[in-house]
This record gives structure tokens, sequence and C-alpha cells, in this order.
């Protein structure tokens, strides 16, 4: 598949389409263009959670008790039936809004259900597990059966307490079986192991120690809702995205800007990746997403397949395929749903991965900024843009990024780079956008930031910023 097909794809209908000599048929829609000619609403938003208890950011980020839920699948496909747990402390009825996310005009959502209202109940905050994990037990509130016509997405259920207007998410992913120009992970491992529902309890934690990353450390599970996001991240706070893990921060963005786009795309998480090697197959292109930083050894193995096969691979992100994490049964038996560190590394860092450069074709570093840099103007990549070597696109590398030791691979192109900054100073480290050939025409490219996708869209809620246009060009690849 040439880079047309992978960065711009403009579908064989419309292709021949513009090849016809007289007659010009009207190029045939793919799924995501259909869908997104059906209305959408921003009413996906919240509008009003529960005031934080105090003013510190610890306070801030805390848990909202006045309605939080989790759901039995973090991926689901349409015809199957999710469960979902919910808690209002108070008690108190509750509605529920389904909105498959998108671009739907503008407006980043569209409602697909609407529940209730419900009983709420005031649901048990567990004790902690066996190395601290934290699964909730609570009774089933309501089931939904995905419609069969729901299409591959990312779903948030916006939850709203009636007698307090208090809301927050929950966050699910659909999936299907189709060929798709494009298959979209999201990262939500990484989300769970930041989440640190119902307190300090995420992979970062262990007993009182916070931000502790050796080992021992806690293991998470999916059986917990998610609290709002928490990294002490260089970014605006946004209370707003309670109970959606990290979804609306980094994978948004990019699903807002390829929907609007009309790319044929579907939708997958982590633990599909883990699941599934045959399916990344059917894609012509896999996309890493963000900050994609926790991976099975499974998903490795089978994104290296997927590119060996000849799926192109392009990583979207910064700190990714950084972190090993080995999935665990719950203690009630249901198969993946808690993961902790592995710890079975070779190298300085014993629970990541010693050759993540030979996936993405650099290894992953955690934080560090700089201007996105060009170094080689005459590759296809900047075609277009009008970018000459040394041109930068301001603030494009962070807020955590990836560089030298590359792949060992004489065709391994160094696209942009340059020394990286950490609290305002540069140290000695660079980042490094690379692209390599597959062994089948194809190629995987890293963009080496997890800001790649912030450029190129704000969806509402997420503010305003200026796209500088050499970026909006890069980051569109050359169409």
């Amino acid at each position: 598949m040439n880079r047309r097909h992978f960065l711009h794809t403009l579908g064989a209908s419309a292709a021949s389409a513009a090849l016809a000599p007289r007659v010009v048929a009207a190029p045939k829609l793919n799924a995501i263009q259909r869908e997104n000619q059906l209305p959408g609403t921003s009413d996906w938003l919240l509008t009003q959670i529960e005031p934080a208890s105090g003013t510190t950011y610890d306070e801030q980020c805390a848990r909202r008790r006045a309605i939080e839920a989790f759901c039995s699948h973090p991926t689901i496909r349409a015809g199957e039936t999710l469960r979902v747990f919910v808690s209002t402390d108070p008690v108190s009825d509750f509605k529920v809004d389904v909105f498959r996310m998108g671009y739907y005009g503008g407006t980043g959502g569209r409602r697909v259900k609407s529940l209730g209202p419900r009983r709420g109940s005031v649901q048990p905050t567990p004790n902690d597990g066996t190395k601290m994990v934290i699964e909730c037990q609570w009774k089933e509130s309501f089931r939904l059966k995905v419609p069969r016509d729901w299409l591959s997405g990312v779903y948030l259920g916006k939850l709203t307490a009636l007698a307090s207007g208090h809301q927050a998410y929950f966050v699910f992913i659909v999936r299907d079986m189709r060929r798709a120009d494009f298959l979209f992970q999201c990262s939500d491992f990484t989300w769970q192991a930041y989440n640190r529902w119902p307190a300090w309890r995420s992979l970062y934690d262990f007993k009182d120690k916070k931000w502790h990353t050796a080992a021992p450390s806690d293991d998470v599970g999916f059986d917990r809702p998610y609290s709002i996001y928490y990294n002490g991240l260089p970014a605006r706070f946004n209370p707003l995205t309670n109970g959606s893990g990290e979804f609306l921060l980094w994978e948004h963005p990019l699903c807002f800007w390829m929907e609007k786009e009309g790319y044929d795309v579907t939708y997958i998480s982590n633990l599909d990746t883990h699941n599934d090697a045959k399916g990344l197959r059917r894609a012509r292109g896999f996309l890493s997403v963000g900050h994609d930083e926790y991976w099975t050894q499974e998903m490795y193995d089978h994104v290296a397949a997927a590119r060996d096969a000849g799926v192109n691979l392009a990583f979207l992100s910064g700190n990714s395929v950084s972190g090993r994490v080995k999935l665990k049964p719950a203690s009630g038996g249901a198969p993946n749903r808690i993961f902790g560190r592995s710890y079975e590394g070779t190298g300085p860092d014993p629970d990541g991965f010693d050759a993540e450069r030979d996936l993405m074709g650099s290894t992953t570093y955690g934080v560090g900024a700089a201007d996105w840099t060009c170094d080689l103007p005459e590759h296809w990549l900047f075609e277009g843009t009008g970018m000459k070597k040394g041109d930068r696109i301001p603030q494009l590398v962070g807020w955590e990024f990836h560089g030298p030791p590359l792949r060992d691979d004489p065709k391994l192109l160094v696209l942009a780079s340059a020394k990286v900054k950490a609290g305002g100073r540069e140290i000695n480290r660079s980042y490094a956008a690379t692209i390599y050939p597959g062994p089948k025409g194809n190629f995987v490219f890293n963009a080496a930031t997890c800001w790649w996708s912030m450029l190129l869209s704000r969806p509402p809620g997420a503010g305003t910023r200026r796209i500088p246009t050499s970026a909006e060009k890069i980051c569109a690849c050359n169409g």
C-alpha cells in the first residue's frame, strides 16, 4: 500500500471517479462517512460535577461520590450485552445518555441511547485485595444490549444524578471485524494504570508511597470507576473528564479529526490487540495514539507480526511500549480484569521492553519537550508543506517522547530531531521521529510525541489553539 492510501485515504471509488475520462460518479461513502451524516450533539459534555472536597491538586483530582460507574467490558461487539454498575452517594435516581464519539458536524458526539430514570444506591468501597488491587463487588444497575447497527467507536455513557444534577461518565469501545483502512487502538491499559480510584490506588502507588515505580507496586483492575485523570500533566485541569479515563485528553482529538476527514477507521482497545493477532491484519494501518505506555508481551508480538504481514504502523504517540504488564483474572474468575507490572526484562528497565526500538524505530522516554524540527525535507512526508531543513513546528514534542538509540536498520530515516528540555532546561536527550520500511512494501512511522494529535483538532470542551499551517499539513499526512 502506498503512502497516499495509508496517510490520506481517498477510497478506491473516489480514485476511480477522478480518473474517469467522461462520467464522474459520486464516490461511495464508507461507514464512517455515512455515520457522520447523522445528527450530532454536544450534549455529551458534562456540565456539572460534584465539587471537590478541597483546593489542593490531590483533592481536586479525587473521586466524586455523587455518581460514578464502571462497566463489565472495556471492549464489546455489537449484539453483546454490557453490564453497568452505578453508585450514587447520597442515594438518587439517575438517568443515562449514551453517545458515540466522532465528528458529527463539529459537535463531537451522537446520542444513540437514553435510559432512565433508574434507581440508584450507595455501593460499597472495597478493601484492598492482593497487591492492593481494588475490585468493586457492586450490584448490577442495568444492562445494555449493544444494537447490531452501532458502528465501531468509543462510546461514553453520561450519568446524571437526578437529585443533585451531578454527572459522570463510563466509557467502553464497540469493536467489529470489518476490513478498514485504519485500526485505531485506544490506550485503555494506560488509562487504567493511572487511575487512582478510590484514592492512590494506581500502578504508581504502593501502600503509603505515591508515585512509586519500583518493585513492588500495586496491581490495578477494571472493576472500578475511573476517577478524574491525575498525572500532573502540563495541561489545563479539567474535572469535566470525570469517569472517561484518558480518552478525551489523548484519543478524542484524533478521532474527531479522522472522522471529520472521512477516514475509514475502526476502533479497538489494548485488550483486543492482546487477544486477537489475526484481527490486526484486517486493516492497512495500525495506529498507536497519544499516551500508549502499557503493553503486554502478547500485544508486542501481535503488532510485530502484523507489521511483518504487511500492515503499516504509525506511532502517533509518546512514551509508548514502555511498561510491560501481565493480565490476570478477577478474583471471581472473569478473565483479563487485573494487571500488574511484569518485571521480566533483562535490561536497565526490568518491567519494560528492551527491544521496543525494534518495533517503533526509537526508544521510549519520559518527560521532555521540544519543537518538531525538520531534518529531511526531501522526504515525501514533507511534500506540500514548504518546510526546509531546520524549520520547526513549535511545542509539538511533549509531554513524553521517543528518541535514540534507534532501530539497527540502515534503511531507517530520521525525519525530525532535536534536544529536549525538561523543567525548562535542555537535558542530554534528543527526540527522533523516524520511519523505516516493512518487509512487504509497508512502513513504520514514529511521530515521537504524545502531542501529535493535539494540533489537528479542538473538539468541544478542549479549548482553542491555533494550528500552525505546516503542522496541519504534516499531521494531516500529506494528502
